[in-house]
């Protein structure tokens, strides 16, 4: 059976689009155990990832330009078996919609090997309007952090980025 990856972040059009995007990359040998997706709490249905995504993603060898924003669903919070999320606020805006959710809920920083077992909530920012740098700083962290998910599902990395 597949298992169900969801990222979820504010608008849809940047970190869980990142992560969406590196996720998919390093499981490619395994894509047909997976499916994996992305949303946002307060995404609007049908847009484009961000121009600096794009880019940032494309430098570093992962295609997402074809990616459309879309709202969190009830549906996408039932049938996923893990969802990640950037920031507190995502967790706390999917439990109070979907309280069954708890379980499955973590941000993904608890995925860092530089993190894992600390107990900390850490945050990725938002990268919205931020500069270029910004972008890859928070594509750096996005990545160690799908790392660390993609081995918790004991996916050997061939195609780390």
């Amino acid at each position: 059976m597949k298992k169900s990856v969801l990222f979820v972040c504010t608008g849809n059009s940047c970190r869980s689009v990142m992560a969406e995007g590196l996720f998919r990359h390093m499981v490619a040998e395994k894509s047909a155990d997976f499916r994996i997706g992305s949303a946002g709490v307060s995404a609007m249905d049908g847009y484009p990832a961000s121009t600096e995504t794009v880019r940032v993603m494309r430098q570093n060898g992962v295609d997402i330009s074809q990616h459309r924003s879309r709202r969190l669903t009830t549906t996408m919070v039932r049938s996923a078996d893990k969802i990640f999320v950037m920031e507190v606020m995502h967790k706390i805006a999917i439990l109070q919609n979907w309280p069954e959710a708890k379980e499955k809920v973590h941000l993904l920083t608890e995925y860092s090997k530089n993190m894992k077992g600390k107990g900390l909530e850490i945050e990725i920012p938002d990268p919205i309007r931020m500069s270029e740098s910004f972008y890859e700083n928070v594509f750096q962290v996005i990545r160690e952090c799908v790392s660390g998910v993609a081995d918790e599902f004991g996916v050997s990395q061939e195609k780390k980025i």
